[in-house]
């Protein structure tokens, strides 16, 4: 943003203890996925001290039942932007209530920081990273205090930028886990169908990836999953998982 870079209490990611404690986890996880690397990460390594960030997107549902199915009190963390779609605020209650999530709470950015910066609301239209810096890098990084790792929905087949993802990997001095980085598209529906998950509202439209409405839209036959995601420009992730810039 035109005033200057923000970063509230980073700590960088080569910060060398969390570095080597995250290799070791990939170490001894290595053949983990699912359901069992979310029960190794919740009962042995970080009991406590471990959240889930959710969207309630597209895929959402999975990684939101297995960690249910683990313990339905750990913290579920929800960026509510104050963009996204009604359909998406109306399925992340059903969800969470026919899943069993007892913990779930809605992170939204400073009034201040929107004051200051977004006081119409349309800085999604003119600067999309900064937009995607005060309501969703920010206000999780405050959110993310006192956690010592968490839990991620990615996986590697939606991107080429992800095709290299980790299951557990060291980011901005806490741990991040990835259970579901291996699986395929066809290992998500199949859970889908054996656990009778509800679907998102939008999935149906061919809404493959759903984030902020103003910048999402349906994906085409073929398209990669995440091409309705600010689509027309330079940016396909929204800063959450790297170091983002903002004011």
């Amino acid at each position: 943003m035109a005033d200057g870079a923000r970063i509230r209490s980073i700590v960088p990611d080569w910060d060398d203890g969390v570095a080597a404690q995250a290799a070791a986890l990939l170490a001894r996880y290595r053949d983990y996925d699912g359901l069992m690397i979310v029960r190794a990460m919740i009962e042995r390594e970080f009991a406590g001290r471990i959240a889930l960030v959710s969207s309630f997107g597209a895929e959402a549902a999975v990684l939101l039942d297995l960690v249910a199915r683990v313990d339905p009190t750990i913290p579920v963390l929800f960026l509510e932007t104050g963009k996204h779609f009604g359909e998406t605020l109306a399925y992340r209650h059903a969800l969470a209530e026919h899943i069993g999530l007892t913990n779930l709470r809605d992170i939204r950015p400073e009034p201040a920081d929107l004051a200051a910066h977004d006081p119409d609301g349309t800085l999604h239209a003119r600067d999309p990273d900064a937009c995607c810096a005060i309501r969703k890098v920010w206000p999780l990084e405050t959110a993310l205090d006192g956690h010592a790792a968490w839990f991620t929905g990615r996986k590697r087949f939606q991107t080429a930028e992800r095709g290299a993802l980790p299951a557990v990997e060291a980011a901005d001095g806490r741990i991040k886990v990835n259970p579901l980085a291996r699986w395929g598209a066809e290992d998500v529906e199949r859970y889908y169908e054996a656990r009778g998950l509800p679907r998102h509202p939008l999935h149906a439209q061919g809404y493959l990836s759903i984030g902020c409405a103003p910048c999402t839209r349906p994906v085409a036959p073929g398209e990669d999953p995440r091409a309705g995601r600010w689509a027309e420009q330079d940016k396909t992730e929204c800063g959450i998982h790297g170091v983002a810039e903002g004011t």
